[in-house]
């Protein structure tokens, strides 16, 4: 079944943006086809490190956010529906969430075999768990749910594993990933190349291009993210 994942944590910093990239370089690995959108008019990472499948929608309008449903009824040429990859904008749950009630869109997906997908990229502060709360009081049961510890925002989840919010979220069928830490220095790399991971790991010259143990070091990283997505309702 195709997804609409909608990626996540309403705070920024906490790493959608690279979550929402892994996402599209593992559809693009696993030959799935998909769309992507970007909802950050300040940053548009999504946008530009994926240029070629993501583009900007307005979030705070219907009208925009409307092109992220139609995109269910545009399949492949040889007839595939596409999932679809929205990277939130931090301070977006009201107006997406205004639309999805008023849409009806989580009945309208399920009738459509389309999966919906909430992910929640959290750090390690107490606010990620406050917002969790909050999404899962927003759409309670009918979507999924996926909970992504970032390690490259903290390692010490103890306080989210023990809160009353990852309890209503395992008693909600959430998935919980863990999003290992890349090395910093070849993150900024790849960031100022604008580079997909795949350029990244292919691209030998140049003065951001990244080394032989670098380009290993990001292909590690990447096959552990990529077992965890496995575990998913991707597709």
């Amino acid at each position: 079944m195709p997804s609409l994942n909608f990626i996540g944590g309403e705070k920024g910093g906490v790493g959608k943006s690279v979550a929402a990239r892994l996402l599209a370089q593992y559809y693009i690995d696993k030959g799935l086809p998909f769309t992507g959108f970007d909802t950050d008019r300040s940053h548009t990472s999504f946008t530009r490190f994926y240029a070629d499948y993501a583009s900007p929608v307005v979030v705070d309008s219907f009208e925009g956010l409307d092109q992220i449903a139609s995109e269910f009824e545009n399949p492949t040429a040889d007839g595939q529906t596409k999932s679809v990859i929205v990277d939130l904008a931090a301070q977006t749950a009201a107006p997406l969430s205004r639309w999805i009630r008023d849409s009806d869109l989580i009945s309208l997906m399920a009738e459509m075999g389309i999966t919906v997908n909430f992910w929640h990229l959290a750090d390690a502060g107490k606010d990620t768990i406050d917002l969790l709360g909050r999404l899962l009081s927003t759409y309670g049961e009918g979507p999924n749910y996926i909970v992504v510890k970032n390690q490259g925002r903290g390692t010490d989840f103890s306080q989210l594993d023990t809160s009353s919010a990852m309890q209503k979220a395992l008693d909600l069928g959430a998935k919980v990933i863990t999003l290992g830490q890349l090395h910093e220095a070849s993150m900024r790399k790849i960031d100022r190349q604008n580079a997909s991971f795949w350029a990244a790991t292919n691209t030998k010259t140049g003065d951001d291009a990244l080394g032989l143990l670098e380009r290993q070091r990001v292909k590690n990283w990447q096959k552990g993210v990529y077992a965890a997505f496995d575990t998913l309702p991707l597709q």
